[in-house]
């Protein structure tokens, strides 16, 4: 199954500059160590699928030349990967159709108390229409093509409807799909928040890892590409240390690794870049992978 795999945005929560620093990195004039918050864009069977949508999710979107999307995986709850959800109302306007969302059931609970708005009846004209897949972390599940969703019709001053005509949406089984396998990981060492990884083909996204089972790594067997968080070298409560993640590469195996999710307490991407073992690369805002 051949993937491509963009990343859209590959700095930890602040970004890269952080808003007021003069460090070396935040001053950097390397295009490479302009960080918007982590993110990517998967791209396969003809299909497009966001995998979380931070606050900087507009401009990636602009900026990468996207308007359209199947399908939104989110990996958790927190702001820097949710933050930007409001702004797929502009999909629903251009694409007609409602933004189809696949989360874990706390991040739902979450998103329903963060956007309320968008889950109340009745419906705020203009709200976000999402249509949400909760995700059983244990299992592979498929993201369809949203060419079968209902079509959404806009109503001046009421919001949207749907076209009667357009179906009830359910009737999805001949529609295009790929199957994604989610690999659980946790954010702090306490367990108490769950954070899924996706893999595509021979392709594994996974950021915001402080702890991952053993039983995991069967999942990311003969991989080409991997990639995984580090905020910085030293150890981290709530992410990989860079020691963690060169041992989870090793772990891996993939033919190639890269670290996402990066602050300016690394050091700029090309100091970097020539730090890291063979095999092992800093990623940066629209680095492109592509497996067969």
């Amino acid at each position: 199954m051949k993937v491509k795999l963009t990343f859209l945005g590959t700095g930890t929560s602040s970004g890269v500059p952080v808003v007021g620093c003069d460090c070396p990195v935040c001053t950097s004039a390397d295009p490479k160590d302009k960080r918007l918050r982590a993110s990517a864009l998967v791209e396969c069977g003809g299909l497009s699928v966001l995998i979380d949508a931070g606050p900087d999710m507009r401009q990636q979107l602009l900026r990468a030349g996207v308007s359209h999307l199947d399908g939104i995986l989110l990996t958790h709850s927190h702001m820097d990967h949710v933050g930007g959800l409001d702004e797929t109302r502009a999909l629903n306007l251009v694409e007609r159709k409602p933004v189809n969302i696949w989360c874990e059931r706390y991040v739902l609970e979450s998103l329903e108390k963060v956007f309320a708005y968008a889950f109340a009846e009745p419906r705020y004209p203009g709200a976000p229409e999402w249509h949400m897949h909760l995700i059983d972390a244990s299992a592979p599940f498929n993201v369809c093509s949203n060419a079968g969703e209902r079509t959404l019709v806009w109503e001046s001053g009421k919001g949207y409807h749907y076209d009667s005509s357009s179906g009830d949406g359910e009737n999805l089984q001949d529609a295009p799909s790929i199957e994604v396998i989610p690999i659980q990981g946790w954010h702090h060492k306490n367990r108490d928040m769950s954070v899924l990884g996706y893999r595509f083909g021979n392709i594994a996204y996974i950021t915001d890892f402080n702890l991952i089972d053993d039983c995991e790594f069967e999942k990311l067997r003969g991989l080409d590409f991997v990639t995984v968080n580090c905020v910085k070298k030293a150890p981290h409560y709530s992410h990989f240390s860079l020691d963690e993640a060169l041992e989870f590469f090793r772990k891996v195996g993939a033919r190639e690794s890269y670290i996402t999710h990066l602050s300016h307490q690394l050091p700029r991407h090309s100091d970097f870049a020539a730090e890291l073992p063979p095999h092992v690369h800093p990623a940066y805002d629209g680095l492109v992978l592509e497996s067969d």
